[in-house]
């Protein structure tokens, strides 16, 4: 199953932001990677500008350039803003909803979480973080994976009301995909537009 493996911190440095959560490093150098990341670097061409988005999309959702190209092509192909839609069905993969849900402290830990089999969607264990989420559709933690202290240790103090698509329910560890979020919900600082005129070019 590929994936990225690198060094999180030279990305989260090279975007600016912490795109893989909190960073000590970044907080440390907040300026780009290598020999002359502290100098200030020439004016990046509009093309640049446009594939340095795309990159950090696909960085902070965790996804390798050929499901963005997919990911991609059925967005356009459905009713709506396309840049929208995208966002919509990276929110929508199972690894981000469990990570949104506070199960797992990190997308890359959803990740595990789903592979691992410890993630049920309407009862029954799914282990592929790609799967996407249907509106209605409940994801929960698998019975015998309920114990797990890093599931726990997450879900301790976290505010499941931040997302309004998601409905929590403490009972079963999991909760409800009530629908595909709303552009202004989602709290991830990505410019999608340029990412269309990138694909359009």
């Amino acid at each position: 199953m590929a994936r990225y493996t690198g060094p999180k911190s030279k990305i989260a440095r090279k975007f600016g932001e912490p795109i893989f959560g909190p960073d000590k490093v970044l907080s440390k150098k907040n300026y780009p990677p290598g020999q002359h990341g502290a100098n200030k670097r020439r004016k990046t061409s509009e093309y640049g500008i446009q594939l340095r988005e795309k990159q950090k999309a696909k960085y902070t959702y965790g996804v390798l350039e050929k499901q963005f190209r997919i990911l991609f092509e059925k967005a356009s192909r459905t009713k709506g803003i396309t840049g929208e839609v995208l966002l919509q069905l990276l929110e929508a993969r199972l690894d981000n909803v469990v990570y949104r849900m506070g199960i797992a402290p990190t997308r890359a830990a959803a990740r595990q979480m789903v592979s691992h089999r410890h993630i049920t969607v309407d009862g029954k264990v799914v282990n592929i973080p790609s799967f996407s989420v249907k509106p209605g559709q409940i994801v929960a933690v698998r019975e015998k994976s309920k114990s797990l202290e890093v599931i726990a240790d997450t879900l301790s103090g976290f505010n499941h009301s931040k997302y309004p698509w998601i409905e929590w329910d403490e009972n079963i560890k999991g909760g409800k995909f009530l629908h595909l979020p709303e552009r202004a919900d989602i709290p991830e600082n990505i410019k999608e537009q340029l990412i269309v005129e990138l694909y359009s070019k």
